[in-house]
């Protein structure tokens, strides 16, 4: 005998077979999500050493880094000739945290549109074993364009720095201490700062790009890096 089944019943099946496929999508949103915060971080921080390793960095001319940065442990060292190493994303505003140690001289550059050519198209916080306030080639200054207000370097240490673009305002913290307050509107003039003292910019600080690549320098000297975050920030429209 064949059994008849109601259209009601028919359309619970149908009901419970659709319930159960968007749960289903649910849980695999969720989970994704979950992945993507586990990436990204819940502060909103990505690790640009921890996520990928340094597939997510450069050698300037775009290929790969060069063999004298080796990453051990979550500390990248320079422990030959490298070059400088790059992102290959690119970042406007955001906040930059990270910790480095140095024995000598090397930077941390930033919203540099063209790697080949940095010096001129990219600015940079110094990374120096050296602390002097005022000093434009000092620990977490504005490399010849503006010196720290104070000496908060630990030298022979590891020195937490926490960079922030935001437009054309960009500050550094070192290790608990604002050391720098900028207005980059304020450099309207090639090779000249606000203060009159000359700097190495044949194009006005104002008018460069405020977004770029960033960079860590081979300067020849043994440096480390490590906790190297970045938290993109919204950029005005």
């Amino acid at each position: 005998m064949k059994t008849r089944t109601s259209r009601g019943g028919v359309s619970r099946r149908r009901f419970l077979v659709s319930a159960g496929a968007g749960a289903a999508a649910v849980v695999l949103g969720r989970s994704m999500i979950g992945i993507a915060k586990a990436a990204e971080g819940e502060d909103g921080f990505r690790d640009l050493l921890g996520e990928k390793g340094l597939s997510g960095w450069m050698s300037p001319a775009g290929g790969e880094p060069g063999k004298g940065w080796v990453l051990e442990g979550g500390v990248l060292a320079r422990k030959g000739k490298g070059g400088n190493i790059w992102t290959k994303q690119r970042f406007g505003d955001f906040v930059l945290d990270l910790e480095f140690k140095t024995t000598g001289n090397s930077g941390v550059l930033f919203r540099c549109d063209n790697p080949k050519s940095y010096v001129q198209t990219g600015m940079e916080m110094q990374v120096i074993n050296y602390s002097k306030a005022g000093d434009k080639h000092s620990a977490g200054a504005m490399y010849d364009l503006l010196g720290p207000t104070k000496d908060a370097l630990k030298p022979n240490d590891w020195n937490r720095v926490v960079l922030t673009c935001k437009d054309n305002k960009i500050t550094v913290v070192l290790n608990g201490e604002q050391i720098i307050d900028m207005d980059a509107d304020k450099w309207t003039e090639a090779r000249k700062n606000p203060d009159g003292t000359k700097n190495k910019f044949k194009t006005p600080i104002a008018k460069f790009k405020r977004e770029g690549h960033i960079g860590l320098q081979d300067h020849g000297a043994a440096v480390m890096y490590r906790n190297v975050k970045i938290k993109p920030l919204k950029q005005k429209q």
